[in-house]
């Protein structure tokens, strides 16, 4: 057990020692313009070290940057679930469900959050202060439903007819048959859905808060990159990676705590 553990520490840093090696190489011999680990941590250093730090609109430390934009993941990403769930059942319950709307899904599934923003921008143009906030929420949700639906349809259709065919003897309601058959026996899928879903939430807020100029971790990566700033950048890209690693992790606990419990 010791030797597991040593191994789990000691490996995941070698990695990132690597990394950090192969960066330093790059931006010493070949990639001049990229900064090094110490340039980037001595222009990092205050947004690190004052994380909640607030100086100006997109002049803020790090951590807060991350609130804001969590925040908005968060909502877009409740709605993904409340639309995207429902669709998966339908879908993996109703053959002419499926017939009618799989088509349908199939040909928006693979569209660019940069093509849906605009189109939220103009949906809630008319919502004035709050249009840019709305049509990031519905980018995000729209984008981040898929995995919710294609998994929550494939866990339906997974389910034993033996057990659809116990609640019906046992006369249960379909209320009672889709909360104590259905939708346990979907649970592993729907996880997998919703940890899919989780990721591409926090992949479309850096796209939505870029193209909008919210202040968050996309909107500061925004304004570094057309000031030239590369630190910055990286700090940013660091940010999205560690903060998108922490989401995956808690959704497994809790995917752990249901199967648990």
């Amino acid at each position: 057990m010791k030797r597991f553990r040593l191994d789990a520490l000691i490996l995941p840093l070698i990695g990132f020692a690597l990394v950090i090696a192969a960066w330093y190489v790059s931006s010493a011999t070949w990639a001049k313009e990229l900064p090094s680990p110490s340039k980037t941590w001595e222009a990092s250093r205050d947004y690190v070290l004052k994380p909640f730090e607030k100086r100006g609109e997109m002049d803020q430390g790090i951590l807060r940057f991350t609130w804001y934009s969590l925040q908005l993941v968060a909502k877009g990403y409740f709605l993904a679930l409340v639309i995207g769930t429902p669709i998966g059942f339908l879908l993996g319950l109703s053959a002419t469900f499926t017939r009618i709307f799989d088509p349908i899904i199939q040909i928006l599934r693979p569209v660019s959050p940069l093509a849906w923003l605009p189109l939220g921008l103009v949906l809630f143009m008319g919502a004035g202060k709050s249009a840019s906030e709305l049509g990031a929420l519905f980018t995000i949700a729209i984008c981040s439903m898929w995995p919710t639906v294609l998994n929550t349809a494939v866990g339906v259709r997974a389910v034993p007819q033996d057990y659809l065919n116990v609640a019906r003897v046992l006369k249960l309601s379909r209320t009672k048959t889709l909360f104590k058959v259905l939708i346990p026996a979907t649970l592993p899928y729907m996880f997998t859905g919703f940890r899919l879903s989780l990721g591409i939430a926090w992949l479309v807020i850096v796209a939505a808060e870029m193209l909008t100029g919210r202040p968050g971790v996309g909107g500061f990566l925004w304004q570094e990159y057309n000031a030239l700033v590369y630190e910055h950048i990286i700090l940013c890209i660091l940010t999205i990676g560690f903060v998108g690693f922490g989401l995956d992790r808690l959704m497994s606990v809790i995917e752990g705590r249901f199967k648990t419990g």
